[in-house]
């Protein structure tokens, strides 16, 4: 593969990373649809695709991955829709980043890993920031709403170690989907009475499974091979900087002086984290 291809491939997978919280922010916020259905929606809509793709390859889905993983994308999925009932695009993809980075860190080190004194800087700045973030003040996020955001981003954080190092990401992924979605439309049965839908809000559902999840991680499970781990992993931070733009340009959400800084705070202290491997202790 050419270089410009893995480019263009990894740029598509950070936007439908991106696109996950937009979409979910606009059926949310601007549709009748309520979280439960979203969540069943996308999760059955990812599986269909997922099985679809790996299906085509000659591969079988349901031979992979694992009900303890299903389980934390399940609770990633759920904590994920719940919280954007009130948080804007920028801010909820900010506190998933941080918390899905602070939980993957920090297992590393509670493993036995060391971090060098600027990474250590680093991970200190950039939990200052999300303190800033959550300090309380007429920009800050509804607290309930943010604890869900960061139980999203610690269950995505958990679902990413566990598949660290399989040696086929897209089927692993496509496994789990479809074992979760179960789980997820147990919910919604379970919130039948407070059910609610309308066809844009199933249209952004559906979209933000097949199209920003199911696609989405095909596209940067075709990426990875070809990029370093160090790039792999920095290159993400670009996602909640799009979503932010994507939330001001498609549903007018302010840019906050608080966001502004907290963003830099907290990116720029994984930017350290990430910058070199973790030295071993």
């Amino acid at each position: 593969m050419q270089l410009p291809k893995a480019t263009l491939l990894t740029a598509l997978a950070m936007l439908a990373f991106a696109g996950n919280s937009v979409l979910c922010r606009l059926a949310l916020d601007t549709t009748a649809i309520d979280p439960a259905s979203f969540t069943s929606l996308r999760l059955i809509s990812g599986a269909t695709v997922l099985w679809l793709l790996v299906t085509l390859r000659g591969g079988g889905a349901f031979s992979h991955g694992s009900w303890p993983s299903a389980l934390a994308l399940f609770a990633y999925a759920a904590g994920f829709s719940w919280a954007y009932i009130h948080l804007d695009a920028g801010m909820g993809a900010l506190l998933l980043f941080a918390a899905v980075q602070v939980t993957m860190i920090g297992t590393g080190i509670v493993r036995g890993e060391r971090l060098t004194l600027p990474q250590q800087a680093g991970m200190t700045l950039a939990l200052l920031g999300l303190i800033a973030l959550l300090l309380p003040g007429s920009s800050a996020p509804p607290l309930p709403a943010a604890l869900s955001m960061l139980a999203a981003g610690i269950a995505w954080g958990i679902y990413s170690l566990r598949g660290r190092g399989a040696s086929n990401p897209t089927a692993v992924t496509a496994g789990n989907f479809l074992r979760a979605a179960p789980l997820a439309i147990l919910l919604s049965l379970a919130l039948l009475q407070s059910q609610s839908l309308d066809s844009q809000g199933v249209l952004y559902a559906l979209a933000s499974g097949a199209v920003t999840s199911g696609l989405g991680y095909a596209i940067w499970y075709a990426a990875l091979p070809h990029l370093r781990a160090s790039v792999a992993a920095t290159v993400q931070l670009s996602v909640p900087v799009i979503t932010t733009l994507g939330g001001a340009l498609l549903l007018a959400e302010p840019l906050t002086l608080r966001l502004l800084l907290a963003s830099a705070m907290i990116l720029g202290g994984i930017a350290l984290v990430l910058r070199k491997p973790v030295a071993k202790g």
